[in-house]
């Protein structure tokens, strides 16, 4: 049992190196679809604002938004906003003073996804020319990391103890009202619901500490900053955790009632009747069952009370059928909690033999029928969680939401055989305990063989001068007494066999496998909450694929090395919708200070290399002061075409800058 135990212990180790080694900002939720100035865009004057467009809405926190120019000093003004009450977009105004040095700029960003997610990155653009971006560090979203790894291993961490606490505190007290009532007498069982209790209030205090800092991207000495924790408060998931610590206040109340209750109870005559003995319908008895009922409600609505603020603040708060996502979300954090805290209850009880206090076979077969309508419940809104949370078949192989879902079906396979095992060894453990209570109920007044033998065993022990007693010499109750000590020892001997078969050893093995492999369950669920669902990535994935595809915006550098103002400058090409058929394309020539400009000649040639099409002229028309364009420009394919643009800026001094742009 103890190699099993070591073995358990390193593979939770393990996993938990896998899931939080690298734990940082969660993978992103919200993506981000475009940005105005496009990335790597190279504009001739300072922008007025900058403005970020995201898959679905987003939080903006006072910092969501931070524009530093080439020397790494912040040149953005005010606080973030939505542009034009777009709950999906981020806005910040660009100080045009501060912003007057030419060079790349980084724009920073951090969100809070719909889900209650932070998002964070960053991009660049330039003014009048490109540079080197400013150094930056501390920066969230800026560089190779995503964030303090520090913050964001203890905040998955606080988030993964939930869970494991919520399934000690509520399948332990499910499993002594409804299985095993003798268990709330048991110390082991009593320390199950403490920790729960405990654990579950201290981890979301935790997350509740943490929530700030995560949110922000800043180190662990914020976590004490009270301005940070104003600001969680006033989110939606700092509401549902300060409900949920609320909640613990009054299930620590439940607590106290229960272990009276416990108090209550230590007839053994009553607690057999209320298990399903016969006691008879005594007062006592009534009153008894009285208190079980009114326990079981009060629990049951503080369960649920509990179980739903996850939901509301997480993947089923946002996307398809809300309603229905949040209930059946409860409904499968309910039956986790009462499968695997029931688990480790039973494993606690099966420590010790039925007479020493532990828990008999006839509680396990009644935790084991409330187990399998657990794992019904778990399957049917498992299957509706993935169908919702995928989408698509190849979601569950190309996205880490599906990688990870198929890991937790595996490992559930593993608890439904071990399960199967226990069944097994609970049958045989029946068995044992049917004989059992048979040999104890066999009437004394007949002797049996052995008895008769010992009868007549004793005159002749008494003849050969064994027993020396005043009485022991053919007297009937001696031997009557010597047979009933015969007897007893018999039946010793029985039951140190019975004890000694290997069922009840066998089925605490099995349900230990159970136990290590519920938590591995637990941790994948937790790494899942902090996965972007597989149908989420695919709609982000299409909806940034169509804005990568949708009109071209290209700045374009060039130098003709002659002597004129139009010799050195930028030209921005835009083709609009940039899709096979008739296009609009417009060119702006810009001199080095920003100003358009005309030139001699300017000569636009496109071509699809993978086709061997092309070049194809372009013929354009003079518009205004360095303002060129069509309404004719036909684009026969898609694909990736390379666009040419030459530029003269006098008789004989030209260039030629080409990149390439996508037709979709």
């Amino acid at each position: 049992m103890r190699r099993f135990v070591r073995s358990g212990a390193a593979l939770l180790a393990l996993l938990a190196a896998l899931l939080l080694g690298g734990a940082g900002v969660a993978s992103a939720h919200a993506a981000l679809l475009s940005t105005d100035p496009a990335q790597g865009a190279v504009v001739a004057v300072p922008p007025g604002s900058v403005t970020l467009r995201f898959s679905e809405s987003v939080t903006l926190e006072p910092d969501a938004l931070r524009v530093f120019d080439p020397s790494g000093k912040r040149v953005d003004t005010g606080t973030a906003g939505h542009s034009s009450g777009d709950a999906s977009t981020a806005q910040i105004r660009i100080d045009s003073n501060a912003a007057a040095a030419q060079g790349t700029y980084t724009v920073a960003w951090r969100v809070i996804s719909a889900d209650t997610h932070p998002v964070a990155g960053a991009f660049t653009f330039s003014i009048g020319r490109t540079s080197p971006p400013a150094a930056l560090s501390g920066v969230a979203g800026v560089g190779a990391g995503t964030g303090p790894t520090a913050t964001g291993t203890l905040y998955g961490l606080s988030r993964g103890v939930q869970y494991g606490a919520m399934a000690l505190l509520v399948g332990s007290v499910a499993a002594v009202l409804l299985c095993w009532h003798g268990g709330l007498r048991r110390r082991g069982v009593q320390r199950l619901m403490i920790v729960g209790w405990a654990g579950l209030l201290l981890s979301t205090l935790a997350e509740l500490a943490l929530r700030g800092t995560y949110e922000a991207g800043s180190g662990l000495g914020k976590v004490l900053d009270l301005s940070l924790l104003r600001q969680v408060l006033g989110e939606k998931l700092g509401v549902l955790l300060a409900v949920r610590v609320l909640l613990l206040a009054g299930a620590g109340v439940f607590l106290a009632l229960l272990g009276g209750h416990a108090d209550s109870t230590d007839d053994p005559k009553v607690t057999e009747g209320a298990d399903g003995g016969d006691a008879g319908e005594s007062g006592a008895l009534v009153a008894e069952r009285r208190r079980r009922i009114g326990l079981g409600v009060t629990g049951a609505l503080l369960a649920i009370a509990i179980a739903v603020t996850w939901p509301l603040g997480d993947h089923a708060s946002v996307g398809l059928q809300v309603p229905l996502a949040v209930t059946l979300d409860t409904v499968h954090i309910l039956a986790m909690s009462l499968w695997l805290g029931g688990l480790a209850t039973v494993l606690v009880g099966l420590r010790a033999h039925a007479r020493a206090g532990g828990i008999d076979a006839a509680a396990v077969g009644r935790f084991s029928t409330l187990a399998f309508w657990c794992v019904v419940a778990l399957t049917a809104t498992g299957v509706y969680q993935a169908w919702r949370g995928l989408g698509s078949w190849s979601a569950l192989t190309g996205t880490t939401y599906g990688r990870l879902l198929l890991v937790k079906i595996g490992a559930v396979l593993v608890i439904l055989g071990a399960a199967w095992m226990s069944r097994r060894w609970l049958a045989l453990l029946r068995t044992d305990a049917s004989a059992d209570a048979q040999s104890e109920a066999e009437p004394e007044t007949e002797p049996s063989e052995a008895e008769a033998e010992v009868l007549a065993e004793v005159p002749a022990a008494a003849r050969s001068g064994q027993h020396r007693g005043a009485h022991d010499d053919g007297d009937p109750a001696r031997a009557a007494q010597l047979v009933r000590q015969a007897k007893a020892r018999q039946q010793a001997q029985q039951r140190k066999a019975r004890e000694a078969a290997p069922a009840r050893g066998m089925l605490l093995r099995s349900v230990g496998l159970e136990a290590v492999f519920a938590v591995v369950v637990l941790a994948l669920t937790t790494a899942l909450t902090n996965s972007p669902p597989g149908r989420a990535v695919a709609e982000q994935q299409s909806v940034a694929a169509a804005a990568a595809h949708g009109p071209v915006d290209v700045t374009l550098p060039y130098d003709t090395t002659g002597s004129t103002r139009a010799a050195k400058g930028k030209v921005t090409i835009d083709i609009d919708p940039a899709r096979p058929g008739q296009n609009t394309l417009h060119a702006y020539l810009y001199d080095s200070g920003g100003k358009p400009v005309d030139v001699p000649e300017i000569d636009i040639a496109l071509t699809l290399k993978s086709k061997n099409l092309g070049p194809l002229p372009v013929k354009l028309t003079h518009l205004d002061i360095g303002h060129y364009g069509t309404s004719d420009l036909e684009l026969p394919l898609p694909g990736q075409w390379t666009l040419a643009v030459t530029v003269r800026s006098d008789d004989i001094d030209e260039a030629t800058v080409a990149t390439q742009i996508s037709v979709n």
